[in-house]
């Protein structure tokens, strides 16, 4: 349920599905691995495009993807992709596609070893790091930890993970609190910090 007439962080259009996306889950932590993979995967379908775009379309691309589940998308084919390439509910740029099943079989690898989510907590030592921006131009679009999580995840294999799509996933899933501070979100993100 979208609220109404409260102050939100300056980059929320009127949008409603924008607002509900601002107010329910940006800032939140999240610590399923499922749920990290498939964030980072469509945060790098935003390179080039505005967030909005790919929220519109973050359905299309859950059944396109197995609600990305890891290990359904590695047996995807050539054939899959050039399928997903006249799929007008996702993003049909042929980089993007394939750089999702390359990121799969990089989770996979990471997992070998340890909990996908707790290897991409430990840029932030496992806790949320609570920022007070007055506004969210005040906001780095990148950060040692965004850089540090960037380049292991590349070590990794995985593509479409720089540092600034890096920072901005980690803004999202609550690894770092940067809603602005008169935000009515702020608190509330402060109190589900993970500590």
């Amino acid at each position: 349920m979208v609220k109404q007439n409260v102050h939100r962080c300056g980059w929320v259009s009127s949008d409603p599905e924008y607002q509900r996306y601002h107010d329910e889950e940006w800032g939140r932590p999240v610590t399923n691995s499922q749920q990290l993979f498939a964030k980072l995967c469509l945060d790098g379908q935003q390179a080039g495009l505005s967030w909005i775009t790919i929220l519109k379309k973050q359905q299309n691309f859950e059944q396109a993807f197995y609600q990305f589940d890891p290990t359904k998308i590695v047996t995807m084919t050539d054939d899959d992709v050039e399928t997903l390439m006249q799929n007008p509910g996702i993003i049909r740029n042929r980089l993007k596609i394939q750089s999702i099943i390359r990121n799969a079989n990089g989770f996979l690898k990471i997992e070998e070893k340890e909990s996908f989510s707790d290897f991409l907590w430990q840029f932030t030592g496992g806790k949320t790091l609570i920022n007070r921006w007055d506004s969210f131009r005040d906001a780095p679009t990148k950060t040692a930890e965004s850089i540090a999580m960037s380049k292991a995840l590349k070590k990794a294999g995985f593509n479409f993970v720089g540092e600034t799509i890096c920072y901005a996933f980690m803004q999202a899933v609550g690894m770092v609190n940067d809603h602005e501070v008169n935000c009515h979100c702020y608190q509330a993100c402060c109190d589900e910090a993970v500590r």
